[in-house]
């Protein structure tokens, strides 16, 4: 069998085909890139560059503001020197592909040329049809992004929302109250977007938590803002390093006469205190209404994060997600090694599905990995297979390539092997980039993205 042929076959039949996008962080009104610094300065390559020798580990200014010209063009002459040593990585790929298909610019990025590229996408980002014509070119008829991002509806009829607000069970670097600094951020207050990984200086918040009742009462507070009927799903993260076997009240009242003192156990206690109480509420006032999305395996480092995960963590994730029958829980996975897992949890939890490739865990040989794995163990109707977490619609564009060809390989994998034929790849490879992502979300392609394309 010709595989490379029968994988480009496989490929440009789902080129062809609609996908919908599950997770970005797309703003409302400003959907496409800025300048180049929002393509070559995705936080995915800042890392790269990062490791290579470049002095910024850090993201630019980050929502709800935006870098200065002379912030991001300062950053740029300072990663032009490491960029030839980070050109072999999956994430270089995707530059590449955005500046040659959307920019017609090839070769490198040098001194000498990266000023006019400037201009040219900062030209083309004046155009208010721009963003549209880069989702349509790949073919995603809809993108979820955060509510907070929403930006008074300008975006509203190509985006729907999902609320990333109050992060209870994600670790901070060197910090062991977030749960609580996360519940008081939000508390007599409405949705915003959360707190920055390694937030750093924390912003003083109008009320301190100082008893259980001011916790119950916090939470209580919290689940009453959720904007139900314009979110299609909630966000959060849920940390390998936390330990969240339920703390009962007794437990938290202790903990939080210790908060100046706080360590491992107190984070522990009240992590797992407000995230059973949330998910308690949640359950009792919107039950299965919304999705509730959880990233996983990757844990905060000063800059970013790296990908860890522990067999504890797994476990308990499937006692959470067992003691709330009437939740729905999505998992965006950062880990490798964790994909088996999670399909077993999926395979005996009916309220657990799996969502793309995140993080640490978007490379293509890691996808390869991940779809070979889901397309043995789970129906497809328990599986997203894209999300591109962009923050412009070029990366967006990237990343879905990046997804079909990595699933191109992998379908024609499985029809060398003689589980399926040709047609039967093609339909489940649109099954999981189009249908799933309805069934389980609830996302609705949107008419004005609409590209007539055929359907195995």
């Amino acid at each position: 069998m010709d595989l490379p042929g029968l994988t480009d076959r496989l490929y440009a039949a789902l080129c062809a085909s609609p996908v919908l996008d599950a997770h970005t962080h797309l703003v409302g009104g400003r959907l496409g890139a800025g300048g180049l610094h929002d393509i070559l300065l995705y936080h995915m390559s800042v890392s790269e560059l990062y490791a290579a020798g470049c002095p910024d580990g850090a993201r630019l200014t980050q929502f709800p503001g935006w870098p200065s010209r002379q912030e991001a063009h300062d950053r740029i002459r300072r990663a032009l020197p490491y960029l030839p040593q980070v050109r072999n990585t999956g994430i270089a790929h995707g530059i590449r592909l955005i500046l040659r298909d959307l920019y017609d610019f090839t070769g490198p990025v040098t001194e000498d040329n990266w000023e006019g590229l400037d201009d040219r996408i900062r030209s083309q980002a004046a155009d208010p049809n721009w963003p549209r014509q880069v989702l349509r070119r790949a073919r995603i008829e809809r993108a979820c992004t955060e509510w907070a991002r929403r930006q008074g509806g300008a975006d509203d009829e190509v985006l729907q929302y999902s609320l990333e607000w109050a992060f209870f069970t994600r670790c901070q670097w060197g910090e062991y109250d977030t749960a609580l600094y996360e519940l008081e951020r939000c508390w007599g207050r409405g949705p915003d977007s959360p707190a920055p990984i390694g937030a750093g200086a924390r912003p003083p918040v109008p009320r301190v938590l100082a008893s259980v009742a001011d916790v119950d009462d916090a939470v209580a507070w919290y689940v009453g803002q959720i904007p139900a009927a314009g979110i299609v799903s909630m966000a959060t993260h849920l940390s390998t390093d936390l330990d969240l076997e339920p703390a009962d009240a007794d437990l938290l009242r202790h903990a939080l006469a210790r908060r100046d003192q706080a360590g491992p156990a107190e984070r522990d206690v009240y992590a797992s205190y407000v995230n059973e109480a949330f998910l308690s509420q949640l359950e009792a006032r919107l039950g299965d209404q919304v999705v509730l999305q959880f990233s996983f395996g990757a844990e905060p480092l000063p800059h970013e994060t790296a990908s860890r995960l522990s067999q504890r963590a797994i476990a308990q994730v499937a006692q959470m997600v067992a003691r709330h029958p009437r939740l729905r829980f999505q998992c965006f996975l950062a880990s490798r090694h964790g994909g088996q897992s999670l399909c077993t949890l999926c395979r005996e939890l009916p309220n657990l599905s799996l969502a793309g490739y995140w993080w640490h865990s978007f490379f293509p040989g890691a996808i390869r990995q991940t779809i070979e794995e889901r397309l043995d163990m789970l129906p497809l109707n328990r599986q997203v297979g894209f999300f591109s977490d962009a923050y412009c619609v070029e990366w967006a564009y990237a990343k879905s390539l990046m997804v079909r060809r990595a699933l191109a390989e992998g379908l024609a994998a499985k029809v060398g092997q003689g589980q399926y034929d040709e047609s039967l790849a093609i339909g489940i490879g649109q099954q999981i980039l189009y249908d799933a992502p309805q069934q389980l979300l609830g996302l609705v392609p949107a008419p004005c993205l609409a590209v007539a394309a055929p359907r195995a």
